[in-house]
């Protein structure tokens, strides 16, 4: 229903902003870290947003960049999992590194954050591969890369990692092929990737 939210930034708490939009305020709730990083009061601010509809409740949650309202959207699609949880779990850990625990299954990265326990980060990291395997199933799509980095085993857990946050595989490659990969980490593969993805 609303795509994002672009207005005069009237209010900041722990965990919610307010922001004026013609004379009306939105109350948004957002990740303390997003809210760190929006701006100060008077300053006119962007954020992509979710409309979350409960039967006892219609709230807005906002986001600075896209890649956090995808991780909050898949978050929120595992059993057992709230907005309020994944709110949280976005205040302790970044996009990539989130991706990069899902396909690496690395529970010890997501039972660091408040509230996620051993099962719940298993089930995290179950859930969220099982939806990517469908949907590469669904998407069957010629590898284009070039074939020196595609050997690095490095650049192939970095292209899953950007798959779970919504990126098509033939549009990471071509923002691969504008990176020297092979002497990069997955981690930083994946932040320079998101870097170009994202322009």
């Amino acid at each position: 229903m609303l795509a994002y939210i672009k207005g005069i930034l009237e209010m900041k708490s722990a965990k919610y902003v307010v922001i004026d939009v013609g004379g009306l305020g939105y109350k948004v709730y957002m990740s303390e870290t997003s809210i760190n990083k929006l701006g100060e009061i008077g300053d006119t601010v962007k954020v992509f947003t979710h409309y979350h509809v409960r039967e006892d409740d219609i709230s807005i949650y906002g986001f600075l960049i896209n890649e956090e309202l995808r991780m909050f959207e898949l978050l929120i699609g595992v059993s057992g999992v709230g907005a309020k949880s994944a709110i949280t779990m976005l205040s302790n850990i970044s996009p990539s590194s989130f991706a990069l625990a899902i396909i690496s299954n690395d529970t010890s990265q997501l039972v660091k954050i408040p509230g996620i326990g051993a099962k719940t980060a298993a089930r995290i990291i179950l859930e969220l591969k099982d939806k990517l395997k469908k949907e590469e199933e669904i998407t069957v799509e010629e590898k284009t890369i070039k074939e020196e980095i595609v050997k690095n085993n490095n650049v192939e857990e970095a292209i899953s990692a950007l798959q779970v946050l919504g990126y098509q595989r033939k549009e990471i490659e071509k923002a691969f092929e504008k990176m020297e990969v092979n002497s990069l980490t997955v981690e930083d593969i994946i932040r320079k990737g998101l870097t170009i993805l994202s322009k």
